[in-house]
């Protein structure tokens, strides 16, 4: 029996003196990562600059790693400790239905909690900006028509045309839902188009409305209008940091240091800095780096 109690504490001794290893791996060093378009490359810019300047960590930029699901996979496997992600795109991975009778920070509650059930990820607070689909239309349509949502939108529609990707044309919870949910008559014209051209298509009055996402720049580059979704059809998309659990727990502070950046982005402020690279040709870290000493966060 002793002798069994000896063995079994030694055996409690490894695992302990284990966990403190894993634990001190964790700590001192933040890996970065993101996904491959600029507003991503962006936001893991602010991310990576803001923790140099205002921490000790050793950061790690790791190169943009593609979809949704490699960075993921790249968490789970502690080849990433953060990247931004949005409440939407939870819900997709974590293969959640969106009620329209929820609200945002419902959304945002449920992509929390799973995370951390599922993934022993943490959210941190929302950066502020909700990059879901929209519906914008040309400047001087919107100002002809009077209209300023969808519903609106929908008494008027069977004169228009609609534009937007082949995947929102085709899904289920694309084009026939969004119909369904605001009884569109049928519209007069429905439109498959490149995303990359479909914002100048809508300048240009080739298509009357198109299916944009909320915070790319070609919104404000081509001067289109923003309709409120007033049956709340999309999800929210609200963007947020998400990190391993294991990182906080070995960096005692760097919860409270990320959630500084909460809130300092909103939709305009986001589609601004994106077109800075888009349309103005700058760099996405140099882009990071005005946004921070713009709003105090560096010198």
């Amino acid at each position: 029996m002793r002798k069994f109690l000896l063995v079994s504490l030694a055996s409690l001794m490894f695992f302990v003196l284990a966990a403190c290893g894993d634990k001190e791996d964790e700590a001192g060093t933040v890996i970065v990562s993101g996904k491959q378009y600029t507003e991503q490359i962006i936001l893991s810019n602010i991310i990576g600059e803001y923790l140099k300047a205002n921490t000790d960590l050793d950061v790690v930029m790791e190169d943009s790693l593609g979809s949704t699901f490699v960075l993921q996979q790249a968490m789970e496997k502690g080849e990433v400790d953060l990247y931004v992600e949005y409440t939407g795109t939870a819900l997709e991975i974590l293969k959640e239905e969106f009620d329209a009778d929820m609200s945002t920070e419902e959304v945002y509650e449920l992509a929390r909690d799973r995370y951390a059930e599922e993934y022993n990820v943490a959210w941190l607070d929302p950066l502020g900006f909700n990059n879901t689909y929209a519906l914008a239309i040309n400047s001087e349509l919107y100002d002809e028509l009077g209209i300023e949502t969808y519903t609106e939108l929908g008494k008027v529609s069977s004169d228009l045309s609609i534009g937007g990707t082949a995947e929102f044309m085709e899904r289920d919870d694309g084009f026939d839902g969004l119909v369904e949910t605001y009884e569109f008559e049928d519209f007069a014209d429905k439109v498959t188009l490149d995303p990359d051209l479909m914002y100048e298509a809508a300048s240009n009055g080739n298509v009357d409305i198109i299916t944009a996402f909320a915070t790319e720049a070609k919104v404000d580059q081509y001067d289109l209008k923003i309709l409120e979704d007033d049956k709340n059809f999309f999800p929210p998309y609200d963007a947020g940091i998400v990190i391993r659990q294991e990182i906080l727990d070995a960096n005692p502070g760097l919860e409270d240091e990320l959630n500084k950046l909460s809130g300092s982005l909103n939709d305009e402020r986001m589609r601004e800095l994106n077109s800075r690279v888009s349309a103005d040709g700058m760099q996405d870290k140099e882009v990071a780096l005005e946004f921070l000493k713009e709003e105090g966060f560096i010198d």
